[in-house]
């Protein structure tokens, strides 16, 4: 089979760069022939080396990171007869799944400027455990909330694995790269719904015949712990030769005109806001009371503050007037914003749910657990 890959490249280049020449000869665009990169790309993506490895690597970690985000849905109504708990707590642990995820992702960002994402996405692999193993163990409301807090926060991999997969492959190449870690990476939510009620079912008779729920959950954490040992030591931030190339300023992001800058601020406060959310919901199951709800506003008040200062300081020559970009380096926030709410509107509504079908097919439908998480398996597809 390695001949075979290997004569299959040799062919490839040799067509490559026959149709090169071709397009010389002819005066023709190269941009137009970007397919040969995706064609180069499809037929070394078996392979097991040099920047393929570092794919298999990093989109397995994505997958394990989905794995252990959606690791409630497949038993949430298992859990609410056991736990006794009432609709209000099941809605939520569901919020809860997602809640920290939000800032997150802005502070993991940070940190993976900064250290690279072979760092970032180790450091996140491991602490999945601890999440995963207090879920697993606890043994009221309170510490299912508290616990779904802290596993959210995995849920935030995705931006680590993006910057490690744009390291590694060229233009040509990237989006069918990015591509495929991000569609081989979501189906780890397919794998929790479909895998983890059979492992339940499996070693059910070490907790008197009874879906052993917690075994399922606490072995995602630690399985996604090992693999992030493995992946520390199985890959690079980059191809050798290649310096990784950290910003100038990871306080915060920058543009490129003073309308933008106050633009930036104005999207920051729907992530205030849905923090406040989550905060009030809490009030309501009467996890938190008025007093510390109001201290938990304050504090995100002091959220938003500290972010507009970073936002400033990463900004500040441009809002003095010290430095202007030309024209050719300016670039519009509103196409970030743009991005935003697509990025909103697609994986929001896929997140809701992934999240509750599996119960929606047991409850709905009277399957056991294992036919209702298999029967959602097509849906991340």
């Amino acid at each position: 089979m390695g001949r075979d890959r290997r004569n299959i490249r040799i062919e490839l280049d040799r067509k490559r760069s026959a149709l090169i020449d071709f397009c010389v000869k002819q005066r023709l665009n190269l941009q137009h022939f970007k397919i040969l990169g995706e064609i180069e790309l499809m037929a070394g993506i078996w392979s097991f080396s040099g920047r393929y490895r570092i794919l298999h690597f990093t989109w397995f970690a994505f997958f394990l990171t989905f794995v252990v985000w959606f690791n409630f849905a497949p038993f949430a109504t298992l859990v609410k007869t056991e736990m006794g708990l009432s609709e209000a707590q099941m809605r939520t642990l569901a919020i809860c799944n997602v809640a920290l995820t939000i800032p997150a992702r802005i502070i993991v960002g940070m940190v993976l400027d900064r250290f690279g994402p072979r760092i970032t996405y180790s450091c996140l692999l491991i602490y999945a455990a601890l999440p995963c193993l207090a879920f697993a163990t606890a043994q009221n409301f309170t510490q299912l909330v508290y616990s779904r807090l802290a596993l959210s926060i995995v849920g935030c991999g995705f931006v680590i694995g993006i910057r490690m997969v744009a390291e590694w492959f060229n233009s040509k190449e990237i989006g069918l790269a990015e591509g495929i870690y991000g569609g081989w990476g979501n189906f780890g939510s397919s794998g929790a719904a479909f895998t983890l009620p059979t492992i339940a079912a499996a070693t059910a008779f070490m907790v008197g015949g009874q879906l052993n729920w917690r075994l399922a959950i606490a072995l995602t954490g630690i399985v996604t712990a090992m693999y992030g040992v493995v992946y520390f030591f199985n890959v690079s931030d980059t191809p050798p030769g290649k310096v990784y190339q950290r910003p100038p300023s990871s306080a915060g992001m920058e543009v490129t005109s003073k309308r933008d800058f106050w633009f930036m601020l104005a999207m920051n406060v729907p992530l205030v806001a849905a923090l406040g959310l989550i905060a009030w919901r809490l009030t309501k199951v009467k996890l938190l009371n008025d007093a510390t709800f109001g201290i938990i506003c304050v504090l995100l008040v002091g959220l938003y503050l500290f972010q507009a200062y970073n936002a400033y300081k990463a900004n500040q020559p441009l809002m003095t007037g010290r430095k202007v970009y030309e024209a050719t380096d300016r670039y519009r926030f509103s196409q970030v914003a743009n991005l935003n709410l697509a990025y909103v509107a697609c994986f929001g509504s896929e997140l809701a749910v992934v999240s509750m079908l599996p119960s929606f097919f047991e409850r709905g439908y009277g399957l056991a657990a294992g036919v209702a998480g298999a029967v959602a398996v097509p849906m991340p597809l």
